[in-house]
């Protein structure tokens, strides 16, 4: 196999993901953050979770998750809500017209391979492990910090995508 084909690969998962990305915020005006914050919540106790839960679970800054926070809140996807016993802490929730949101949006494409990988045998799944772990080293790539989920780093910088 020739270099290229392999860059080839490379290169279509990340179109792949930045299509998509690109279509859930053309066809349902959010961002593939935003989703995973609105996911985060439909899973949480209650639907509901602190500011400090979500920005751990998505391993972004405050300011950013503010910034999604509040957009999402504009467009009714989600609430504020004081917490009664500690009046320092705003609780989170997933709103009804939040879910119906989720409910129609398509399965991201995270989610599709994270189906399929755990689908495939042990060994195979050790076979693409190691192959990733070699180009993360043959580009020196060890440090960098990444979520454990499939988006393109400009829905996390165009504060308009957010």
């Amino acid at each position: 196999m020739d270099t290229t084909e392999v860059l080839i690969r490379i290169r279509k998962i990340v179109r792949s993901i930045n299509l998509e990305s690109k279509k859930i915020q053309k066809e349902h005006g959010v961002s593939i953050p935003q989703v995973l914050c609105l996911n985060f919540l439909k899973s949480a106790k209650n639907y509901q979770s602190t500011q400090g839960e979500i920005r751990k679970f998505l391993n972004l800054n405050s300011s950013t998750i503010s910034g999604i926070i509040d957009r999402l809140e504009k467009k009714g996807y989600l609430a504020r809500l004081p917490n009664l016993s500690d009046k320092r802490v705003v609780n989170i929730a997933l709103t009804a017209a939040g879910d119906k949101l989720l409910e129609k949006l398509p399965p991201l494409l995270h989610e599709q391979l994270s189906e399929r990988l755990q689908k495939i045998d042990i060994g195979k799944l050790q076979q693409i492990e190691q192959s990733l772990d070699l180009l993360v080293n043959m580009l020196d790539l060890q440090g960098m910090e990444a979520l454990p989920l499939i988006v393109i780093d400009g829905d996390l910088e165009d504060e308009n995508n957010l």
